[in-house]
């Protein structure tokens, strides 16, 4: 027997915490009947798993396959656009594995960017109990005054209640009227960054990310890829 979702995300169709959503959406039915309780457990041999009304088969993986793409800025960070805005699947020509991004960077943003179709990797890197350090180079209008950016670095509340963990946050250079900073955290709620120069009143002109917990972006070209080397895949395993 196996977790719902760690079955769908061994089976390809996503990342575990996205399959998380579908089963919480009510987009997932076992033996005919939907599914919307996380953990409920599954038995490959014998029962039916449907997402979205597509039978869902299972082959279990023998290779898993860890890409680092350098996003550029002008991608979605999704397998596939409605409206045929380009997606970074785009820029994995010869890469014949189907793999899913870990996280997002915006259409905007740019950087460090994990694809696999390793469901409980891709999971542990993206839950925020792991507290997966991600590094970003981000240049905001102005320059923020030194209380500010302490400010930030303590943790924050902004409207709705959303909360920004305490985080490390350094001046690296100041260009033509405009800071360039260095930021560290350990979550990844969406446009975090983007809010984190808004509350300050400076906003985010270019955002890279290069760096997710021991991988680092150097050596790669935006818009290339490489697969991860077998010390990389190690280091990244620690984390689950």
């Amino acid at each position: 027997m196996e977790r719902l979702q760690k079955y769908l995300a061994g089976a390809g169709i996503a990342s575990r915490r996205k399959c998380e959503e579908l089963i919480l959406q009510g987009q997932v039915q076992v033996n005919n009947s939907v599914v919307t309780k996380l953990g409920t457990k599954v038995d490959p041999q014998k029962d039916i798993v449907e997402v979205k009304g597509k039978l869902v088969k299972y082959k279990e993986k023998k290779h898993y396959s860890y890409i680092l793409l350098n996003k550029p800025k002008g991608y979605l960070t999704s397998l596939f656009d409605p409206f045929g805005r380009p997606v970074v699947l785009d820029l994995l020509k010869g890469v014949k594995e189907r793999v899913y991004p870990v996280g997002r960077l915006d259409f905007n943003s740019e950087g460090l960017l994990i694809l696999t179709n390793d469901g409980e990797l891709a999971y542990a890197l993206t839950h925020p109990s792991k507290e997966v350090e991600k590094i970003y180079i981000v240049k905001v209008k102005g320059i923020p005054s030194p209380e500010k950016l302490k400010t930030l670095s303590k943790g924050v509340i902004l409207e709705n209640n959303y909360r920004i963990s305490p985080c490390n946050i350094y001046l690296l250079k100041i260009t033509n009227g405009n800071a360039i900073l260095k930021i560290k955290i350990r979550e990844g709620k969406k446009r975090q960054i983007r809010k984190m120069g808004e509350y300050i009143g400076h906003f985010v002109l270019k955002l890279r990310r290069t760096q997710l917990g021991p991988i680092s972006l150097k050596g790669v070209k935006p818009g290339e890829y490489r697969y991860l080397n077998k010390e990389e895949i190690k280091s990244l395993k620690k984390i689950i």
